[in-house]
């Protein structure tokens, strides 16, 4: 029996301690580009996501595979000022994230947010957050380009614009494990927006997502571990947040917010969120997430501004918010 053209990239990976390496670049390329054309089979794919699970995947593999995946998502130009991935789901506490992100639209820049739902039990995504108050996601990328002329923000569910990364996203169910998908999805970009917004969970990540964003000629990109791998600061934490701006990577540490640790929410109700955004009915801890994490972006578009600048900045766009933008009357739990 001939070998399937696919069980080279597997073995370059699980050939064992001293033979196992990482994929080149091209050969990351190499390897997505047969499985977004459908020519692996489900026993290959299951063990390559695997083998790279357990080994992380390094900056090389994922620019490999993110230049691959973009080459098959058709996207029309349509121009966005800020890409925001948002993957990861929330849990403990609300996602403050999303008024940050409308706040900015409010504010003049065009979002595109994207990400995938449902992968990872009892979490909270951004796609029913936002459907429930009164921000629908685009249905294709015309519905994308009409919202982000009307209202500066669009949200693009994954299986929207590519069905092949949402069924991989999905195998977590079967594997009990996240993928190398949920870290390349953050890299997609779909429109090249010269600004990106990343989240990680696990700190040892977060070089590997500014080397991919460089290797990837992302002109601009901030990472940073957020709330639950949401790219929301952390008001009780010293946030790192890693920088590429034309090539060159830096670093930069903002200062905790706010003392204490937070407890974990036991439900996450909309009219919390709804009321913040309408009647500032809000809580320090959420203020500060959705003013700390404006910073953080208004930084990563104005690298020249401080800190102290940038979260001044911040609590003047909060304040100039459309309050009339979200129409949810609900309160129910999310």
């Amino acid at each position: 029996m001939m070998e399937h053209p696919f069980a080279q990239y597997v073995r370059i990976l699980g050939k064992g301690k001293t033979g196992s390496r990482s994929l080149s670049a091209d050969e990351a390329y190499a390897a997505m580009s047969m499985i977004m054309r459908g020519e692996v089979e489900d026993v290959q794919l299951g063990a390559f996501l695997m083998l790279l699970r357990v080994k992380e995947e390094s900056c090389e593999e994922l620019a490999g595979f993110v230049r691959a995946i973009r080459e098959t998502l058709n996207v029309p130009v349509i121009e966005a000022d800020l890409d925001w991935a948002s993957y990861a789901g929330k849990r403990r506490q609300q996602p403050w994230y999303l008024l940050a992100a409308l706040a900015l639209a409010d504010s003049g820049l065009r979002v595109l947010m994207h990400g995938a739902a449902g992968h990872t039990a009892d979490r909270v995504y951004s796609e029913q957050v936002l459907n429930a108050l009164g921000e629908p996601c685009a249905q294709d990328w015309q519905d994308v380009s009409v919202k982000l002329d009307s209202r500066n923000f669009a949200y693009m569910p994954l299986g929207r614009f590519s069905l092949p990364l949402q069924r991989m996203i999905d195998l977590r169910a079967q594997f009990g494990l996240r993928s190398p998908v949920h870290t390349l999805s953050r890299l997609l970009n779909p429109l090249a927006a010269d600004y990106s917004i990343q989240s990680i969970f696990h700190p040892a990540y977060a070089d590997n997502h500014q080397q991919a964003a460089a290797l990837l000629a992302q002109a601009h990109a901030v990472v940073f571990k957020g709330e639950a791998g949401e790219a929301e600061r952390k008001p009780e934490a010293t946030c790192r947040v890693k920088t590429v701006h034309n090539g060159v990577l830096a670093e930069s540490e903002w200062p905790r917010m706010l003392e204490g640790r937070q407890e974990k929410l036991e439900t996450l109700t909309l009219g919390d969120l709804f009321n913040a955004w309408r009647d500032d009915d809000i809580t320090e801890y959420g203020r500060l997430a959705i003013q700390g994490t404006i910073a953080i972006a208004l930084q990563l578009r104005n690298p020249e501004l401080s800190q102290t600048e940038c979260l001044a900045r911040a609590q003047l766009i909060w304040q100039q918010r459309n309050r009339e933008r979200l129409t949810a009357t609900a309160t129910e739990s999310i």
